[in-house]
């Protein structure tokens, strides 16, 4: 069964997981600020290891070397 999505949805599901990073992250900030600022900034794990995952999502929208890149160009051959 083929799934690939077209270019646009692609973006469109990159845009959704950036707001949702931004969003999220930004409200454990407030969280910690309001309620625990005192302590170590516990969201940085969320924002670290979150955007390890969001840069390898970005990765795979934008690099020329993707996977489905490969395939198409080899099927061109």
């Amino acid at each position: 069964m083929n799934t690939q999505k077209s270019e646009t949805a692609r973006k469109w599901g990159l845009r959704i997981h950036l707001a949702l990073y931004a969003l999220s992250n930004l409200a454990q900030v407030v969280v910690w600020f309001l309620y625990d600022s005192g302590s170590h900034f516990w969201p940085v794990w969320s924002i670290v290891f979150w955007g390890v995952g969001l840069a390898f999502h970005i990765w795979s929208i934008y690099s020329p070397n993707t996977a489905r890149n490969f395939s198409a160009r080899r099927a061109n051959r």
